[in-house]
């Protein structure tokens, strides 16, 4: 955890945002990925990815869910996805651009572990082979969520849902 002078705090442990996030989608409180019968963390659907989460339902079918821990604002206000390159990022992106061109949904979503952002983008100048993947993605159909988070020295939870601003 770390404090800024002005008040707020950004998280570091990059293994937050997915227990978190497993608490929220079992009790339901990701309102956009609700309604799915299991929860499944660490699932292989790819060569060489795990997605983070599966979602299943039998009569919504299946959801793929894979989360990224976003620290990096250089902007008042501005979250930023990479913080530096990240070929397995890319990849991930590929991923699930394939498996929303397969007919399942597909999402990423971008947990903002800063109490100062109001927005997010794609860090486009520190990982163009990223920014590229994720624009694939997007055209094939891949969701776009981002959450913020409530950072206090004694507990790290879910907050509210923070638009995306796309720069591409």
């Amino acid at each position: 955890l770390v404090e800024h002078e002005n008040g707020h705090f950004t998280g570091v442990d990059t293994s937050v945002p997915n227990r978190a996030l497993r608490d929220a989608l079992l009790t339901g409180k990701v309102e956009a990925l609700t309604g799915y019968a299991e929860v499944l963390p660490e699932q292989k659907y790819a060569e060489k990815s795990r997605i983070d989460f599966l979602l299943r339902d039998p009569v919504r079918g299946e959801a793929y869910v894979e989360v990224k821990s976003v620290t990096l604002s250089r902007t008042l206000g501005l979250a930023e996805f990479p913080d530096s390159v990240t070929a397995r990022g890319a990849r991930h992106m590929e991923d699930l651009a394939r498996m929303a061109a397969e007919g399942h949904r597909a999402v990423v979503l971008f947990l903002v572990q800063r109490t100062d952002a109001e927005r997010v983008t794609v860090a486009a100048d520190i990982d163009p082979a990223y920014a590229r993947a994720f624009d694939a993605a997007l055209a094939a159909g891949v969701e776009v969520l981002c959450l913020s988070t409530t950072i206090t020295p004694e507990e790290i939870g879910l907050g509210p849902a923070l638009p995306f601003q796309h720069t591409s």
